[in-house]
């Protein structure tokens, strides 16, 4: 939308949103990498539109594609439905972008005797199709040349090959490490050893202080592609108070334990 309003002919924009919003664009249909639509102008028979965008090369799916298995959160969205407020970062790894960056990027053609463009059929069409992104923000994906089902099944792919090579290193230690652990500290070998620290420490060099205001997993976390219920409403925002509430709650009680007052005071109101 940003990139319509920047349009300099405001005129023609304003035809063409008079045209979005009176109906003149009669279908809007998706074929293959292209955006093909029909819009009513002064002549009898509709103009036909057609938008594409430049399609990513296989090399820079393969780039997108690994930022988007290397990073969790990215692939638990993507994979729920849920498009990341933050994907352009994903293709910037190849160099290229999911959004076009000007409005020249966006290639179309009209049937109309007008030679500008975007003349006010396409520009009418460009309105609509900025909804339809808000709808549904995966055709995006297929009009740069990956339809929504083979995203996912690509990303699922990579993820679950990510998560066996991550399970197959984590239980087959290599020669290196069997005798780097065999040389280890023996708190390494002692798990009993893991939480304890004998050594005095200097209180001058120890300074304890809650976290900041915002500062906690869930914040850092943003949202969580946890699934909707409707007979639910309230079930996501409710879950993830809890969670908040208990991190506040332990976090409560790790701030009295190192400051000393720890189970002493917690009857006294400490």
């Amino acid at each position: 939308m940003e990139l319509i309003n920047s349009y300099r002919f405001k005129k023609r924009l304003e035809r063409a949103w008079e045209y979005a919003r009176s109906g003149n664009v009669s279908s809007i249909r998706f074929e293959g990498r292209r955006v093909h639509a029909r819009v009513q102008g002064t002549e009898e028979e509709p103009y036909k539109v057609k938008l594409w965008l430049d399609v990513l090369s296989d090399d820079d799916w393969t780039y997108v594609l690994d930022a988007l298995t290397q990073k969790a959160r990215w692939s638990a969205q993507l994979l729920a439905g849920v498009m990341p407020a933050d994907i352009e970062r994903a293709f910037a790894a190849s160099g290229k972008r999911l959004f076009p960056f000007k409005l020249q990027e966006v290639r179309s053609e009209c049937t109309c005797p007008d030679k500008a463009n975007p003349c006010k059929h396409v520009s009418a069409v460009f309105y609509l199709m900025g909804e339809r992104f808000s709808e549904d923000p995966f055709v995006l994906f297929q009009l740069r040349g990956r339809t929504r089902s083979q995203l996912l099944a690509d990303l699922a792919k990579r993820r679950r090959k990510a998560l066996a090579r991550r399970a197959s290193a984590e239980t087959t230690p290599q020669p290196d490490a069997i005798a780097a652990l065999r040389q280890a500290h023996p708190s390494i070998q002692d798990p009993n050893r893991w939480w304890r620290y004998d050594a005095a420490l200097d209180p001058e060099l120890v300074v304890i202080a809650p976290a900041l205001e915002g500062d906690t997993g869930l914040d850092a976390a943003g949202l969580l592609p946890l699934a909707a219920d409707p007979r639910f409403p309230q079930a996501n925002r409710n879950f993830i108070e809890h969670l908040r509430e208990q991190g506040q709650r332990l976090a409560a009680q790790a701030m009295a334990t190192a400051m000393g007052n720890g189970q002493a005071d917690a009857g006294n109101g400490g």
